[in-house]
């Protein structure tokens, strides 16, 4: 048999397998599944029938809207209880009849049909060998070889024709060899699916960035460049455990895809029809999308809200704001808080003599049209820039996971569409002339010392604040303390009240007290309450104390008519009970007669003191 002979055979042989194939799986399908996940060449998909992925996360089939009147077919998340819609194939060309059906054409294209089989929309038409239409797990629904699911070979996906919704792993961007450029298009209304007046496209030159258009000529939102990690204009992009970001830029692609790191979390990125850019992410325990971030959030979102060589700053009482060696070009609206106009410089630039004014926390300008190189270091970046003269500003490209920047971005002409944080952005650097850089200087010098002093101050108010503070506790202090002289001079400096209890250590005679009152008249000693003794001993302080002995403490008491004391403080853990006490208030009774002439006491439930006149301390 000669080669042709053989080739000829081993294609016979080759069909006869792929026939055999496809009739078994033609013949098994019922049996293996009831909701399968592909439909097959000579095969429709009717109103009431759908396509189930694999993994039973996502459901392709017919949908209507509020009135019914009107069906689409599109792809929803299988497993949520509230339908929700992430890509819909016809939408600008409803079918009418319920009898509309789906399938795959003789061109490897789907089809749909509406009542009497008329082609209401149809996918790019193609040449396959077996072609099958598969809904995947990730929500993309593709055209391919039966036996051939390689992305890239697929014959056409839904991934390529976005609606209002990017979902992980779609790409929003160019495709630079064939010119496919995809991008996500708002519905008209909340139940009107076809196409809105707010598309949301990725701007492939300079930094790429992204943009929201209304229409076809006007931008509403603009996100800043790719600066490695995240978009420059939106700080609440962050790397994370759970979402990832990326942006791929090289000669046959630049676009922008998001991932989630986590199987169990679902997220989208859609446009509403209000053209508000929106993230979401499902909540399974309240069973509801969460706003996880929109934009435009704030007026500074606006895109160039405040004109050329103009930023915006949301923190100012008037938003808009020239930078440093600039001022309005139109006074009168810049004083009605209207800064569209811009700005403009306040002198003109000589090239060589010109400087460079550092802008810190910057959203920096639109860079479709700016000179990019991700290999240069920031010191060659200012060097080429200052060597143009055409050059307005440079700036840093990239931020790695580390926080240290790299690469240059050089622009020309205007700047537009800036913005300052509080957190995030990047440092900015601005050409300016000689002339307005010196003075640009010396009014952030002034800011400096202003800030400076305004923090002086603010400690000198501090510690005038503690010095009243603590000049009112002095003052508590020392008024608590005269009331508790006064106290004392009522209680104890009654008349005769010294020369009674004289009297009575000589005669003999008691002073009792209700609390102690058994207890004193085995004693027979006249007694101070436990308040006369604080006062007394200024509360019993390091500073009157005389010595200190087995059973307590000695200290010195200064009586209102300045007669000195001795008082002996037993202490609660000398384990003296209350017979060892009346035995030495006995013995001090006997001893201070003899030597020193007084003696008092007086006892509590914790505390037992002997009070002694001193009249000789030696």
């Amino acid at each position: 048999m000669g080669r042709w002979g053989v080739r000829a055979a081993t294609t016979l042989r080759q069909s006869k397998i792929l026939f055999c194939s496809s009739f078994l799986l033609f013949t098994l399908r019922p049996l293996l599944s009831t909701a399968s996940d592909t439909l097959f060449l000579n095969e429709s998909l009717s109103i009431n029938q759908t396509l189930v992925s694999a993994g039973q996360k996502f459901e392709l089939g017919f949908f209507s809207t509020v009135n019914q009147k009107k069906w689409y077919v599109g792809i929803w998340y299988k497993e949520l209880p509230t339908r929700t819609i992430v890509w819909v194939a016809n939408k600008d060309a409803p079918v009418w009849s319920s009898s509309a059906t789906l399938k795959l054409g003789d061109q490897a294209n789907i089809v749909i049909l509406d009542q009497g089989s008329s082609i209401r929309w149809s996918s790019n038409q193609s040449q396959a060998t077996n072609p099958v239409i598969r809904l995947l797990n990730t929500g993309n629904l593709v055209v391919c070889e039966m036996f051939d699911e390689s992305p890239e070979r697929y014959i056409w996906q839904s991934f390529d024709h976005p609606t209002d919704t990017l979902l992980p792993g779609q790409k929003l961007g160019w495709n630079l060899k064939t010119g496919l450029d995809r991008f996500l298009t708002s519905w008209r209304g909340m139940d009107d699916p076809s196409s809105g007046n707010f598309s949301f496209k990725l701007d492939p030159h300079g930094g790429p960035e992204t943009f929201m258009w209304r229409g076809d000529s006007i931008i509403t939102f603009g996100s800043g460049p790719w600066v490695g990690l995240n978009f420059i204009g939106v700080p609440d992009m962050k790397q994370s455990s759970v979402l990832n970001f990326t942006l791929v830029d090289n000669e046959d692609e630049v676009y922008y895809m998001f991932q989630v790191l986590n199987d169990s979390v679902k997220s989208r990125l859609m446009v509403d029809p209000g053209g508000v850019l929106k993230r979401y992410t499902w909540v399974p325990d309240t069973n509801v999308w969460h706003l996880f971030w929109y934009g435009p959030s704030d007026q500074c979102d606006d895109y160039n809200e405040c004109g050329s060589f103009g930023f915006c700053n949301v923190s100012a009482l008037s938003v808009c704001q020239c930078l440093r060696g600039f001022e309005p070009k139109n006074q009168q609206a810049w004083a009605l808080r209207d800064g569209s106009d811009g700005c403009e410089r306040m002198t003109k630039l000589e090239c060589q003599s010109d400087g460079f004014l550092l802008f810190e926390s910057m959203k920096v300008p639109r860079s479709s049209d700016a000179f990019v190189n991700r290999s240069m270091s920031i010191e060659d970046c200012e060097s080429l820039c200052r060597k143009d003269c055409n050059c307005t500003a440079y700036a840093s490209s990239d931020v790695d996971d580390d926080g240290f920047w790299s690469g240059c971005v050089i622009w020309s002409g205007d700047l537009i569409d800036m913005r300052s944080y509080v957190q995030g952005g990047q440092d900015l650097y601005v050409r300016l002339a000689a002339s307005d850089l010196v003075e640009a200087s010396s009014s952030k010098n002034g800011s400096k010392n202003t800030k400076k002093m305004v923090i002086s101050g603010g400690i000198a108010f501090g510690l005038g604040v503690l010095l009243f503070i603590a000049g009112c506790i002095i003052w508590k202090r020392k008024t608590l303390q005269a009331k508790h002289k006064r106290e004392l001079e009522t209680k104890v400096s009654r008349p005769g009240a010294i020369d009674r209890i004289r009297d009575v250590l000589l005669n003999g005679a008691t002073i009792s007290s209700k609390r102690v009152e058994a207890n004193a008249k085995e004693i027979e000693l006249p007694l101070f309450d436990l308040d006369t003794i604080a006062m007394a001993t200024d509360n019993f302080s390091s500073e009157n104390e005389l010595g200190q002995g087995g059973f307590g403490c000695v200290y010195k008491a200064m009586l209102v008519e300045g007669e000195e004391m001795a008082v002996k403080r037993l202490s609660k853990n000398s384990g003296q009970g209350s017979e060892e006490f009346k035995n030495e208030m006995k013995r001090e009774v006997h001893y201070s007669i003899g030597k020193v002439g007084l003696t008092s006491y007086v006892g509590s439930y914790k505390d037992r003191f002997t009070f002694i006149e001193i009249q000789d301390l030696e």
